[in-house]
């Protein structure tokens, strides 16, 4: 099974793009490059989700693209077929575990409870996603896992933001944070794709 958390190397920041089209899609992951980021999630979320990331792998061949969103046999046979370099779960159940496990790109289940937890580390994945993190404990629910399932590590998103980033960073069992708070729907209505630039550089910084 590959590694998640090999794939992103030191980047501690998993950005989320989620686009209504290809050509916004294209503008922000672009702006993402420009912060040296290196691997971008495009989130199952929109019509236009699967050019998206299509679009990304072929106009901007340098970033590790992957799908979120990714629900259900139908959607990860499709983000396979569109070439995903890697697949985000929002969530698990014991069926699609096994599909999971079966795919050649490393995946980042999502979990948000014990249960979750130790049903995906039964079928061998050690990297997970917590979502909705600040719904299901956030960092202090990270913490005291780390004592239970030392030889997991996790990646927290949903109410991640910048003011909060570093109460998960600085967690040993914590490799990276993900959220949409780096691309905000405003910036991209208004073509400012600078300050998606700007927000990421500072969102992946691992020391405040």
């Amino acid at each position: 099974m590959k590694s998640f958390k090999t794939l992103m190397q030191d980047q501690c920041l998993l950005p989320i793009i989620q686009a209504d089209s290809v050509d916004d899609g294209l503008a922000i992951a672009a702006a993402m490059q420009q912060a040296d980021i290196r691997l971008v999630e495009v989130v199952l979320r929109t019509p236009a989700s699967l050019q998206v990331l299509e679009a990304i792998k072929q106009q901007l061949p340098d970033l590790i693209v992957g799908a979120g969103t990714v629900v259900d046999e139908q959607s990860l046979n499709a983000a396979i077929e569109a070439g995903s370099d890697f697949i985000v779960t929002p969530a698990i159940s014991p069926d699609f575990l096994k599909k999971l496990a079966a795919v050649e790109v490393p995946v980042l289940p999502g979990v948000s409870n014990t249960g979750d937890i130790l049903m995906a580390r039964e079928h061998g994945f050690k990297e997970l996603k917590l979502f909705p993190a600040n719904l299901s404990g956030g960092y202090q629910f990270i913490k005291a896992l780390g004592s239970i399932f030392p030889d997991l590590a996790f990646c927290p998103t949903g109410g991640v933001s910048e003011a909060n980033k570093m109460d998960y960073l600085q967690l040993d069992n914590c490799f990276a944070v993900g959220g949409t708070w780096i691309a905000k729907k405003e910036w991209v209505s208004a073509r400012e794709f600078a300050k998606i630039t700007e927000s990421c550089i500072a969102a992946n910084k691992k020391a405040a």
